[in-house]
C-alpha cells in the first residue's frame, strides 16, 4: 500500500499548515499537482478522493508552528499519517523526509505520483476552505483572496492592522520595518 503525502500552507504568513496522506482504493482520473488545477477542478476531485481513498488530513495551527517550528510540525504530521494509515511504502513530495524513517522524498511527486497528487489536492482544498471561513472573522486582511500567503496586499494589511490571531508570529516579513508586529 503506497501512501502519498503532501502539504499546503508551508510558506504562508497566516493560518495552519495542512498535511495530507492518501492511499488509493480506486483509480481517479485527472489528478495532478493541486497548484496546476483550477479551484473548480480541485473541489470536484476532492470529493472523489474522499470517496475512493483511505486518507488522513492533519492541521497544525499557527500557534503550534510558532512553538515547535515548521519542520517539526511537518515531521509530526507525517508520523501521525503513517501511524493512522499504516502504509507499506510512503512517498513525500519534495526533497526531504524531515527525518522520518521509511519515507521516500521525490521532487515534483505531486505531479507524477497519483497518491501524492491526491494528497496535494486534499491538503490545499482543506486549507483553502478553512482560511476562507476565517476571512469572515478577519475581513480586513483579505484571506479569501490570498489564503494567508505573503502577497503585497496582505503585507500592507499587516503593516496597517498588526497581526491577528491567525498570523505566524515566528515568520518574519522583511518589508515590514516594525519588528513589534512579529
Amino acid at each position: 500500500m503506497l501512501c502519498g503525502i503532501d502539504e499546503a500552507g508551508r510558506g504562508c504568513l497566516a493560518g495552519p499548515l495542512v498535511v495530507a496522506g492518501v492511499i488509493m482504493i480506486e483509480k481517479i482520473e485527472g489528478l495532478n499537482d493541486s497548484k496546476q488545477l483550477s479551484e473548480k477542478k480541485r473541489e470536484t476531485l476532492y470529493e472523489e478522493i474522499i470517496q475512493k481513498t483511505s486518507y488522513e488530513i492533519i492541521f497544525t495551527d499557527n500557534d503550534a508552528i510558532d512553538e515547535i517550528g515548521l519542520s517539526k510540525a511537518i515531521k509530526n504530521s507525517i508520523i501521525m499519517i503513517m501511524e493512522k494509515l499504516s502504509p507499506t511504502h510512503t512517498i513525500m513530495d519534495g526533497n526531504t523526509t524531515f527525518g522520518v524513517a521509511h519515507v521516500e522524498a521525490i521532487i515534483k511527486a505531486d505531479a507524477s505520483v497519483p497518491e501524492v497528487s491526491a494528497a496535494s489536492i486534499l491538503a490545499k482544498v482543506s486549507r483553502d476552505r478553512y482560511i476562507v471561513e476565517q476571512d469572515a472573522h478577519f475581513p480586513e486582511y483579505g484571506f479569501a483572496k490570498h489564503k494567508g500567503y505573503g502577497t503585497k496586499h496582505h503585507v500592507a494589511m499587516i503593516a496597517k492592522y498588526g497581526h491577528c490571531p491567525l498570523h505566524r508570529k515566528s515568520f518574519k516579513v522583511k518589508s515590514l520595518e516594525c519588528p513589534t508586529l512579529f
